[in-house]
């Protein structure tokens, strides 16, 4: 017998979800994606783009097989974050496409805030735990808190992104122009993807829309202060330098 979705409409909505070693979340977190967006009357689907050998990968086909509205990409050698959106967005067929993280730190119920945005001629919307109407549920160790606001001082100075308070934020959406022409310059494999790509929707002269979010820090620890802020000290320097053929979307 045909699965329920097997004549599943063509996607409003595609969700990439970025995945690193997450066995022990992504079950939980795909299922949590998909009661909500079960409920919504437009097609969806989500592409979960996973590296690492601990069974993410297994894990997330496993969760609903013969549903083509999910899909699994990725390898056991790590490719970056930045390589496994940009995958998932060139494969992607919505009219709006974006990403959340595995480890599900903001619900992707609030995709509900930045829908109208994104319907109502915005180019991007992002989720952000920086403007007025976020709602911390969970928040950092005080030194995480600090180590944040002071990166985000100095992204917005040296890369050129004054008006953007919470560059980060694993929620970010864009209309399907917008998507493929950012990811087919984006070059960053790393967690400065980010950066990268809202440096380059400045540059394409697309707008911007930051609407706050719900987010709760998980306590991971996995992140290496030292060498993370080295890494992403290079990554950053090589997105100020970065030269690209643009096109407007």
């Amino acid at each position: 017998m045909a699965s329920p979705a097997s004549h599943a409409p063509a996607p409003r909505l595609s969700v990439i979800v970025p995945a690193y070693n997450e066995a022990a979340t992504i079950a939980t977190t795909l299922a949590a994606m998909r009661n909500y967006l079960d409920a919504q009357p437009w097609g969806y689907e989500v592409i979960v783009s996973a590296d690492g050998s601990d069974g993410t990968r297994e894990i997330a086909a496993a969760f609903a097989p013969g549903d083509s509205r999910f899909q699994v990409i990725g390898s056991p050698e790590r490719g970056g974050k930045g390589r496994g959106v940009r995958a998932g967005v060139l494969r992607a067929a919505g009219d709006l496409i974006g990403f959340i993280d595995a480890d599900y730190k903001t619900p992707i119920e609030d995709i509900d805030k930045l829908l109208p945005f994104l319907d109502g001629g915005y180019d991007v919307a992002i989720g952000s735990r920086r403007t007025d109407d976020a709602r911390i549920e969970v928040a950092q160790p005080l030194y995480r808190r600090l180590g944040s606001r002071v990166f985000g001082s100095v992204v917005r100075g040296f890369i050129g992104l004054p008006k953007v308070r919470d560059t980060q934020c694993g929620f970010k959406f864009f209309t399907r122009a917008a998507a493929r022409s950012l990811f087919s310059l984006q070059r960053i494999d790393g967690y400065m993807f980010d950066v990268e790509i809202l440096r380059l929707c400045r540059l394409l002269n697309l707008s911007i829309a930051e609407v706050g979010v719900r987010w709760r820090d998980d306590g991971d620890s996995r992140y290496d202060p030292v060498r993370g802020t080295i890494k992403n000290a290079r990554e950053l320097l090589r997105i100020r330098r970065m030269r690209y053929e643009l096109k407007a979307a």
